[in-house]
């Protein structure tokens, strides 16, 4: 049997339903090989579905998925995917480095339990039963099993739920690595800031369909603007070129535009004397609140 590693996931027109509710509708999604893909969407979009699918835990009601070019139930291919369920799966009457070792044994190819827990920085808890562990301290250890048998690729659905703000980084940047060593990482989450400081290319789903998919920054530029506040007397600069939108707020104008060398270079043409200017470049939270103020309203 001959694996495809160069396109880890590929769904052609999938559909999904549960009785008389469709969950993903023709859905076609393509993820090469590398880098870390940011799938969003309100609650209900068919996020989770989709990952069930993918993990080979669902079959489609229509369509075709494919793991590592075959079907996701494949020993074969379930050998190289690593995942994060919501929920924190763990057994509690184990030690956390008894617990790793286990897992890691069902692996010919696998990271050292020791090497993995430093990693992840729970070394200091190895000894722990496992379900001694702080939710949040389950959830990072549900995360790093993930990665024991160095899976060519990862899901993660909300692998920071219930971290605090230094655990949180530290796993950004240790996912960050992984994915700088070839492993492709297919992500939720609900916190935007996540997605935007891990993911390359960002998936939006809705309604069980894909409705935008482009990669992280082209995302946020398409989605939503960069706002300039300047202190200005001067109403020319309400109506210049190179600007989407712009308003008074007392002495301030508040201007939205795509670009803002070039909105500046409007003002300087234009001779607009202005003061204390504040420039807020786009947030991918801004452009997920763009896209789905537009969906609703189509």
């Amino acid at each position: 049997m001959r694996l495809h590693f160069d396109t880890p996931v590929a769904l052609e027109n999938v559909d999904k339903r549960f009785g008389q509710v469709r969950a993903l509708t023709g859905l076609n999604l393509q993820i090469s090989t590398g880098g870390t893909v940011g799938l969003l969407g309100p609650n209900g979009s068919g996020k989770t579905t989709l990952l069930s699918l993918i993990a080979g835990l669902r079959r489609p009601s229509a369509g075709k998925v494919k793991l590592f070019g075959v079907d996701p139930r494949t020993p074969e291919a379930r050998v190289h995917l690593g995942v994060t369920p919501q929920g924190p799966g763990i057994v509690k009457n184990m030690s956390v480095l008894k617990l790793v070792r286990f897992v890691a044994e069902h692996f010919a190819d696998h990271e050292a339990p020791e090497d993995l827990l430093s990693a992840f920085g729970l070394d200091h808890l190895s000894k722990k039963a496992a379900g001694s562990l702080s939710g949040g301290q389950q959830r990072l250890l549900s995360v790093a099993l993930a990665f024991v048998g160095r899976p060519r690729l990862v899901l993660l659905d909300e692998p920071s739920t219930g971290l605090d703000v230094s655990a949180r980084r530290h796993l950004w940047d240790t996912i960050q690595e992984r994915a700088s060593q070839g492993v492709t990482i297919l992500l939720t989450s609900h916190y935007l800031d996540e997605v935007q400081a891990l993911a390359d290319r960002i998936v939006m789903i809705r309604d069980g369909h894909i409705n935008a998919d482009d990669d992280a920054s082209s995302f946020v530029r398409g989605a939503a603007t960069t706002v300039i506040r300047l202190t200005t007397s001067d109403d020319r600069a309400l109506n210049l070129a190179n600007i989407r939108s712009a308003q008074r707020e007392g002495r301030d104008v508040i201007l939205h535009v795509d670009d803002a060398s070039a909105a500046l270079q409007s003002l300087a043409d234009a001779g607009v004397d202005y003061s204390d200017i504040d420039i807020r470049k786009p947030s991918l939270e801004e452009a997920f609140a763009q896209l789905s103020i537009g969906q609703e309203a189509s």
